[in-house]
This record gives C-alpha cells, sequence and structure tokens, in this order.
C-alpha cells in the first residue's frame, strides 16, 4: 500500500480528493490492512479474562470502526482502468460524501485514537487515576456522535443546500463541548501531582498536547460559523488550525507516549538521554507556536485582502498581492517546521540508543503496561 502510494501519486494517478487521493487498487489494500487491524484488536478484546473495557479501548474501537465505515463509503467508484475510476457519487453529493468522510478523518483517525493514548497513557505518566471516568464516558458518548455531522462545515459558501450547511455549522458548535470535557479530564488527572510537570518532560509533552487539542477544538467550531468563515475560507488560517491540531496535538501526545512506551519494550528504566527529552521538548514547542502563529497573521490578512473592495466595487488588491504580502510569514513558517523537525530527529537518535542499549522480552510484559 505504502509503496503503491509513493510510486502512483508522483505520476499523476490520483482520485482529486483530500485525504483520499489513491485510486481504487490501493485503496482496496487500504481497506484490507484495516480489517487485519481490526481482527488483532477485536480479538485481542475477546479473549480478555478481564470483563470490564477500560474507556481508552473504546475510543480505539471506535477509531478503527468508524475509518473503515468511512473509507469503504467514499472510496466507492466505477473503475476504469487499473489507475482510473470515476466516484460512485454526482457533484454536490459527492463532495458531501468527501467531506463527511474527510472531517471524521480527523475525527476519528486523528482524534478518537489518540484520545485513547490520552485515557491510558496520562494517568500511568501522572501515576494518578484518570480525573472522572463518568466524564470520559459522557466524553466518548458524546463525541462519536457529534462528530459524523460536522462534515458540511468544509463546504460552506459552495453548491451545498444551505440547510446543510447550516447543519454541519451546528453540530460544529456543539463538539465544542465533548472535546473540552475530554481536555479537561486529561489535564486534571494531574490533580494533586502538578509538581510532576516541573521535573518530568514526557508529562509536559502529553499535557502540552491536550492544549492544543483545547485549541484547535475551539477553533474548528468557531470557523465553522458561517459569517468567520467568509473571513477563513481558503486562506492560510486553515493551514494554522490543522497544524495545531496535527502536530501539536497528534504530534505531542504520539511523542510522549513514545517515550513512555520505549525503555519498557526494551527493558530499561528510562530513555537514553532525558536531556535530549527536554531538549525535544523546547524545540518542538518553539517550532509548532512560530508555525501557527505565522499562518494565523497571514491567514486573517488574506481573508481581509480578498473582501477589501474601492468605492466603485473593485476589488482592492489582487491575488498576487496577497501571496507577495504572506512572503515573511512563510519565512516563519519554514523556520517554525524546521525547529520541528530538528526535534523528531533528535527523538529518533534518543530512540535508537535506547533501543540498541536495550534488550527486549518476548516472554513477560513489563508491569507498567499490565491492565490498569
Amino acid at each position: 500500500m505504502i509503496v503503491g502510494a509513493a510510486i502512483s501519486l508522483p505520476m499523476g494517478f490520483t482520485r482529486g480528493k483530500e485525504y483520499a487521493e489513491l485510486e481504487w487498487p490501493i485503496a482496496i489494500l487500504i481497506a484490507l490492512t484495516w480489517v487485519a487491524y481490526a481482527v488483532v484488536f477485536f480479538g485481542t478484546i475477546g479473549l480478555r479474562k478481564v470483563r470490564h473495557i477500560y474507556v481508552a479501548n473504546w475510543f480505539y474501537g471506535a477509531f478503527i470502526i468508524a475509518v473503515a465505515l468511512l473509507h469503504i463509503v467514499n472510496a466507492a467508484v466505477v473503475p476504469a482502468g487499473w489507475m482510473k475510476s470515476y466516484s460512485a457519487y454526482a457533484g454536490v453529493q459527492d463532495a458531501m460524501v468527501q467531506w463527511w468522510y474527510g472531517h471524521n478523518a480527523v475525527g476519528f483517525f486523528l482524534t478518537a485514537g489518540f484520545l485513547g493514548i490520552v485515557y491510558y497513557f496520562i494517568p500511568k505518566q501522572a501515576e494518578r487515576p484518570v480525573y472522572s471516568y463518568r466524564l470520559s464516558i459522557v466524553h466518548f458518548w458524546a463525541l462519536i456522535f457529534t462528530y459524523m455531522w460536522a462534515g458540511p462545515h468544509h463546504l460552506h459558501y459552495t453548491a451545498l443546500p444551505d440547510w446543510t450547511q447550516s447543519i454541519g455549522m451546528v453540530f460544529s458548535l456543539i463538539l465544542l463541548a465533548p472535546s473540552w470535557g475530554g481536555m479537561i479530564n486529561g489535564v486534571m488527572t494531574l490533580s494533586g501531582a502538578w509538581h510532576k510537570l516541573r521535573e518530568d518532560p514526557i508529562l509536559r509533552f502529553m499535557i502540552v498536547a491536550l492544549s492544543f487539542y483545547g485549541i484547535a477544538t475551539f477553533e474548528g467550531p468557531m470557523m465553522s460559523i458561517k459569517t468567520v468563515n467568509a473571513l477563513s475560507h481558503y486562506t492560510d488560517w486553515n493551514v494554522a488550525h490543522v497544524h495545531g491540531g496535527t502536530l501539536g496535538w497528534v504530534g505531542f501526545i504520539s511523542m510522549g507516549a513514545l517515550y513512555f512506551l520505549v525503555p519498557r519494550l526494551f527493558g530499561q528504566t528510562r530513555m537514553h538521554s532525558v536531556r535530549a527529552i527536554e531538549a525535544h521538548f523546547w524545540i518542538a514547542t518553539i517550532g509548532i507556536v512560530l508555525y501557527i502563529a505565522a499562518m494565523w497573521i497571514a491567514g486573517v490578512m488574506q481573508g481581509l485582502m480578498w473582501r477589501a473592495i474601492n468605492p466603485d466595487g473593485s476589488l482592492t488588491y489582487t491575488f498576487v498581492e496577497s501571496v507577495k504580502a504572506s512572503y515573511p510569514f512563510y519565512v516563519v513558517r519554514f523556520f517554525g517546521g524546521l525547529l520541528y523537525l530538528s526535534g523528531m530527529l533528535l527523538m529518533a537518535w534518543n530512540v535508537a540508543m535506547t533501543v540498541l542499549a536495550g534488550k527486549p522480552s518476548s516472554t513477560t510484559i513489563p508491569r507498567s503496561l499490565a491492565h490498569t
């Protein structure tokens, strides 16, 4: 699947759909991969002797089922050759299905799965029980119900019927409540252990990840409001929003979880260099802040330039002028991204050194990874 993507996309074979570019033979491989993943996950759940299923596994399960459903429905095509196909849906319906898929790919692939990481790894690293188990259950059901309806906010001011756009906006605004409920639940797990943030860079990665989750899940509903969207639509504000979610939220929680896991998987008490983890944290944090701040400013500026008109009704600025005005912010974004990448390279070195010094065991499960 990965090799097929690496070869076909540069050759121009694409369905032209965001997050769903790959042509039908590779899309089938994705579905088969996901089915194999589901068999492993749910098969393991089925073999458990413990009756109770911790909420982290609820999020993982929803993530696996929903992504499979989304991918299969959106990938419905009529093949017209080995690397050519036409969508099974027409026009506006195709756009609607695409953004039902696209937004929920974010909602379930980049949110639900990583919330499962939050609910397991933050209590583990903080050595505290999750703040509110009841809130985690409410968070789960509210999130998976509401997310499915938010996709039309990607299609404001398009040919999609206005009532459908409005439904997407309303559900996007409702989505703020469960999202922030989950963020608060994760952060408040540190109640009684706040001092650990001063000395534990791994925990810092996890809590900053939740902060970016809070920022992104406030910004998303706000940008779905039609009057705000009139300014943000097609601008780099969208780039800031997406990267705050992916690099800030998904990236940081993944780094924290890996820093927790790697030494335990290779029989070590800690990572090779705690100082390198500390350095990585600050490099990545400064990098992502530069990145998204530059894109926020550029995006608002672009929106204002595009809608500015002269007294006679003509546009005040050409599109090229808005691109030229954005240039300094692209330079800042470049350096922010470079810092973030540098942090990842530092992490790769730290992981490699930890693995080389360790000795994996296939016969025992580390106590820290046993069931909560």
